[in-house]
Formats: structure tokens, C-alpha cells, sequence
């Protein structure tokens, strides 16, 4: 009787595959002068950009200072995200404070920084010798998003 509830439940699952709607992804040579402005005003400290058209959109991989920095903007200008990726010393003072009271015994190994709709989060990876977590901060709120055993 249970193998034929076990039959029985697997048929019934849904077998169909949802595809996601296909995305080209092209170098550029040529920007549009909306997004250039943007990229330029936003980011005057930007060195060695690399763009890329994704769809109708533009994503610029890019340096400013000690950090690598990504930009995904719109046609016609507007700044859809920005990713910045660093390390402890590029972390603001209350956020560091905030990951080290939770985790005291833990070395902050590398940051991300999320700028979207208004919004900053935080993606820090803290690590010991025995694990390493993923912590999420935003508007002074630490969530835990994951953790690993090292082996």
C-alpha cells in the first residue's frame, strides 16, 4: 500500500520546466549619452569601465579607489543597482560595529555592498576556524543568511 502511495504521489507531482525568458549579453563599445551623463555624475572616480548591453539595459564593471564596483542602468539613464565589493576596512563604522558584537570571535573576509530602489544592504562573509557565516545588514538589522562547517 505504500509503494502505491509512493507511486501514486510522484505522478502527481508537476514535471513541467518553467524557462526564463532569454537574456543577450553583448560587449559595447557604444553607450548611450543618457547613460554615459549618469555613469560620469554618479561615478566620476571610476576607472577602467567595461560595459556590457544586456537586453535594452547597460551593466559597467568598474574601479573607484581599492574597490570593484558593478552599475546596471537603463537605456535612458536612470541607475537600476550598484554592487560594490571590498573588504573589512570598506565597511562603515556602525555596520562593522553591529557584525562584531554578533560575532566577536570571527575575522570579517569580504563585503558587498547592495545600492537599489534607495536601499543599502550589507552581504558580509565572517569566517573562524570552523565556520563561515554570511550575514545581511540593513537599516541597522543583522540576519543571519547562512553558515557553513569548514572541514
Amino acid at each position: 500500500m505504500l509503494m502505491i502511495c509512493l507511486v501514486l504521489g510522484l505522478r502527481a507531482q508537476d514535471t513541467t520546466f518553467k524557462t526564463l525568458p532569454s537574456i543577450t549579453i553583448t560587449p559595447s563599445s557604444t553607450v548611450s549619452k543618457e547613460v554615459t551623463k549618469s555613469f560620469q555624475h554618479s561615478f566620476p572616480e571610476a576607472k577602467k569601465a567595461m560595459w556590457w548591453k544586456l537586453n535594452e539595459n547597460y551593466l559597467v564593471k568598474f574601479i573607484t579607489t581599492d574597490q570593484t564596483n558593478r552599475a546596471l542602468y537603463k537605456g535612458n539613464g536612470e541607475l537600476i543597482y550598484h554592487l560594490r565589493y571590498g573588504q573589512e576596512k570598506n565597511l562603515p563604522n556602525d555596520v562593522h560595529k553591529l557584525v562584531q558584537s554578533y560575532y566577536p570571535h570571527y575575522n570579517i573576509s569580504s563585503v558587498l555592498c547592495v545600492n537599489q530602489d534607495q536601499r543599502e544592504i550589507w552581504v558580509i562573509n565572517v569566517e573562524n576556524d570552523k565556520k563561515l557565516v554570511v550575514v545581511r545588514v540593513e537599516e541597522g538589522q543583522l540576519d543571519e543568511v547562512d553558515n557553513y562547517n569548514k572541514s
